[in-house]
């Protein structure tokens, strides 16, 4: 059926979308509300928010630079749209300590290595983080799972395991979850 019905109809239906919308996130303890297009990724959002440390990689989810935990679990920003993270805790790797008072998986990677270019880390550790609060003893083959969704391109992966088992280490003498 097409004709003037028809039109009319589309034109009701398309004044009736929303295009925009308030959203609070509660990123790394502090809420933030702001006027997003509905189709903006979290990844844009937190960075137009100054973010920076959520780096903007492949934009397709496939490397994992811009992971963050979104309520405790950790998501591709990059596929998030920031509409489904309204009224949502959103960590991100200074969330977990800066520079006085890193948490143990940041100073890990410093010691051991982890970092060359620096660019896959703080996804790298939000992964790793996500790991470590659900199992604090993880095998190579768990990290090897836990990182699945991360990719870098100078380490080699070795340091940053040993970053990951290290802060694991420190963090069960200490009684602590990740």
């Amino acid at each position: 059926m097409t004709g003037p019905e028809t039109t009319t109809r589309w034109k009701a239906r398309e004044a009736e979308m929303v295009t925009e919308k308030d959203v609070t996130l509660h990123v790394n303890g502090q809420a933030e509300t702001v006027a997003v297009p509905v189709h903006r990724t979290l990844l844009e959002v937190l960075r137009e928010l100054g973010h920076v440390e959520v780096k903007c990689g492949c934009e397709k989810g496939d490397c994992g630079a811009c992971a963050v935990l979104l309520d405790g679990e950790v998501v591709d920003s990059c596929l998030t749209l920031a509409c489904k993270a309204d009224g949502r805790a959103v960590t991100t790797a200074l969330g977990l300590g800066g520079p006085n008072d890193p948490h143990p998986l940041q100073t890990a990677f410093i010691e051991h290595g982890g970092t060359q270019c620096g660019y896959c880390t703080p996804g790298m550790i939000m992964a790793a983080k996500a790991l470590l609060d659900e199992n604090p003893d993880p095998s190579d083959d768990d990290i090897k799972r836990g990182l699945s969704g991360n990719l870098c391109r100078c380490t080699g992966y070795t340091r940053i395991f040993s970053a990951i088992q290290a802060a694991a280490e420190v963090l069960r003498k200490r009684g602590e979850a990740a």
